[in-house]
């Protein structure tokens, strides 16, 4: 679940923001320690994966991906099936809850991560951008 960001924290009106990834939810796409340039009040559409309050406990910021559009909101889902924490535990997320859409995704270097090629390979693949997914996880789940 990510951070709060200073962003968040000071109700600054600024469209972009920062969090961070903690825990597993969302393997493959994320991982824990990951950081996300998050893009507050964009349109989301199924696919997405978005930041949203956790409808429960509101000062608890969540990643999830947006599964399908329901009466009364968005049924949220987490790439990882194993780890819960979306939908399936809590139901529909109002709208208003939606903070934001997830537009990049960077990995911080390890300090191990020293030599040349570990540099180089860090390089290459810790930053990328967060796609939307072409078919949603619930119709996903549904074919299996």
């Amino acid at each position: 679940m990510p951070e709060l960001s200073d962003a968040e924290r000071t109700g600054s009106t600024l469209p972009f923001g920062v969090a961070e990834v903690t825990g597993p939810s969302m393997v493959p796409t994320l991982y824990h320690g990951d950081r996300l340039l998050v893009h507050y009040g964009a349109r989301v559409r199924v696919g997405d994966v978005v930041v949203l309050r956790h409808p429960f406990q509101q000062d608890l910021l969540v990643v999830k991906r947006i599964a399908e559009r329901r009466d009364g909101g968005w049924w949220v889902l987490g790439d990882n099936g194993y780890a819960g924490g979306d939908s399936t535990d809590y139901g529909v997320v109002p709208d208003e809850l939606v903070l934001g859409k997830v537009r990049f995704r960077y990995r911080p270097r390890k300090p191990a991560q020293r030599s040349p090629l570990a540099l180089l390979t860090w390089a290459l693949s810790a930053a990328r951008p967060v796609f939307s997914s072409d078919r949603s996880a619930s119709r996903r789940l549904r074919a299996r």
